[in-house]
């Protein structure tokens, strides 16, 4: 914890650490949660389930906006694509204005899967949040909600990441 008189500047250095092992700590949950619930499923790689959260933000996707919000190849989009459309995650629809772009998708399996796996990282975040003190979690429920909006808040030197809940 850090002094209650610290600079500015090391509370930001000290928040920055912290944040960073946070975010280290949530991939390996999350790697356990994808792969406890692959069950008869090949692993899902990281790449994919990315590929399946855009997808399921922004059903009907074309498949060049994929690109440009993963920073990838189109051939590498394009062999993630089949890799789902082939575990019968994903689906490639014509573009209904464009005869040239393909949109995407998930299937009804792709959704229930992608569901799966929110429960089982919800569950393991809420265990580890339920064994806080009320005043931890009222500061912890406090910071983030900041941090958030200024994460996704418009900025000249950044995009704002988009938080948007899935199409209903």
């Amino acid at each position: 914890m850090p002094a209650p008189d610290a600079a500015p500047s090391t509370l930001t250095t000290q928040a920055t650490d912290h944040a960073s092992t946070i975010a280290e700590l949530l991939d390996v949950m999350w790697e356990r949660a994808r792969d406890a619930t692959a069950g008869a499923i090949a692993p899902m790689s990281t790449s994919q389930l990315r590929l399946m959260y855009v997808v399921d933000r922004q059903d009907g996707i074309r498949m060049r906006a994929v690109c440009q919000l993963l920073a990838a190849s189109p051939p590498n989009v394009t062999r993630l694509c089949d890799r789902l459309q082939a575990a019968g995650f994903l689906e490639r629809l014509p573009c209904p204005d464009s005869g040239r772009e393909i949109t995407l998708r998930l299937s009804p399996a792709g959704k229930r899967h992608l569901q799966r796996i929110r429960e089982q990282r919800e569950s393991m975040l809420h265990d580890a949040i339920d064994h806080l003190a009320v005043d931890e979690r009222r500061a912890l429920t406090k910071g983030l909600a900041a941090l958030t909006a200024q994460l996704t808040a418009p900025d000249t030197e950044r995009p704002a990441v988009s938080l948007a809940p899935p199409a209903a």
